[in-house]
């Protein structure tokens, strides 16, 4: 069964959302003050999670993982439902589109922004040091901000920057902005450096405006970062370890990451990429199917050509129901550990998704500066 596909579990009842533990009639007052997402077994292994909504139509929108699901209308109430198959171990993002509108989930209690929530079948790992936002909670943000202007990448960007833990090595969270407004990534560090899941670090989010092009295998980044962003966090006042650099990016930013390892090894010898976008070659963008291209893409070719450095310590995550990347990114895992660098290779429980990315953040920059 496809995931876009509904299945009624339990019909025929004025309890029809009791096998989700979910009692009372739907459309009561009862009802609704009990509402949330559930999962139940369902298949060899798999999951039916229940979605709800309350109001008129709508779809829901999970983030890369499956089609759009319409919901269906419980008799003349007011209660929409889908009852989604979901494989074992997956953790996605979902919305819902009403009209011209989208919408978090109002009966969840995880968000990720104002209009995303989060939801995970039973058996997906844990996120520790990772709060639970509601959607509408106004996330905090580090107090100390760089105007970077002009320059390589020229036009104007607010960089922020936070000492986890008092500070230390510099962690550069590329497509920072979503790490400060999607996903409460000041405060996970703060969490995780005071669990002594890793060092204090100082966080570097560093906004992308045009990620097509900042995040190709380009220069003009990389340069940007070295000659003028760094030398800025150096004056900023924050405690700041310039000298141990971790470079933290996901799908288009982790690409850009690799691309940073191997043409400026003496800038980026520390990597934590998840999902990395290895598909990528300049023609790409102009093909019918992007991921339809050579195996690996341009990171392949040019580690075919001449080996990462050495000195490379990268960690890769990529998620388990991430099927037509997967090839593409275990060519590149094979090819660097080839190479000699020190590799640590790993899947986590999600589509292609900050919602898994974001534990494989934590665990592999840890990982990096050990």
């Amino acid at each position: 069964m496809r995931a876009h596909e509904q299945v009624r579990v339990e019909d025929g009842t004025e309890e029809p959302f009791a096998s989700f533990g979910l009692h009372g009639t739907p459309g009561t007052d009862e009802f609704w003050a009990a509402a949330t997402p559930a999962s139940v077994p369902f298949g060899k292994g798999g999951w039916v999670t229940l979605f709800l909504w309350r109001g008129g139509p709508a779809v829901i929108e999970f983030e890369s993982w499956s089609e759009p699901v319409p919901l269906l209308r419980w008799r003349d109430t007011d209660c929409w439902y889908a009852e989604v198959p979901m494989p074992e171990r997956l953790r996605v993002t979902y919305r819902f589109l009403a009209g011209d509108a989208s919408y978090a989930d109002p009966f969840n209690p995880v968000g990720a922004g104002g209009d995303r929530s989060i939801v995970a079948t039973p058996d997906a790992p844990p996120q520790p040091h990772w709060p639970a936002v509601d959607a509408a909670d106004v996330l905090p943000l580090p107090r100390t901000r760089i105007r970077w202007a002009g320059g390589l990448l020229g036009g104007r960007r607010t960089v922020r920057v936070h000492p986890a833990g008092g500070g230390g090595p510099v962690v550069l969270l590329l497509d920072g902005d979503d790490w400060l407004y999607l996903h409460p990534a000041m405060t996970a560090f703060d969490a995780a450096v005071a669990a002594g899941d890793m060092p204090p670090v100082t966080l570097v989010f560093l906004p992308a405006k045009d990620r097509q092009t900042e995040f190709g295998c380009r220069p003009e980044l990389w340069e940007a970062v070295r000659d003028e962003l760094l030398p800025l966090v150096a004056e900023c006042g924050v405690p700041a370890d310039l000298d141990r650099l971790v470079v933290a990016g996901q799908s288009l930013g982790g690409l850009s990451a690799m691309y940073a390892a191997t043409e400026f090894p003496e800038l980026v010898s520390r990597v934590a990429c998840q999902s990395g976008s290895f598909w990528w070659t300049p023609e790409a963008a102009d093909l019918p199917d992007p991921l339809g291209g050579p195996v690996g893409g341009a990171i392949a070719a040019r580690l075919r050509e001449r080996p990462a450095p050495a000195g490379l310590r990268i960690a890769f995550d990529l998620g388990e129901h991430e099927t037509r990347m997967r090839p593409h990114c275990e060519l590149v895992e094979t090819l660097t550990a080839e190479s000699g660098a020190t590799v640590r290779v790993s899947r986590s429980a999600a589509g292609h998704d900050r919602a898994g990315w974001r534990q494989a953040m934590l665990r592999d920059v840890a990982w990096a500066l050990a």
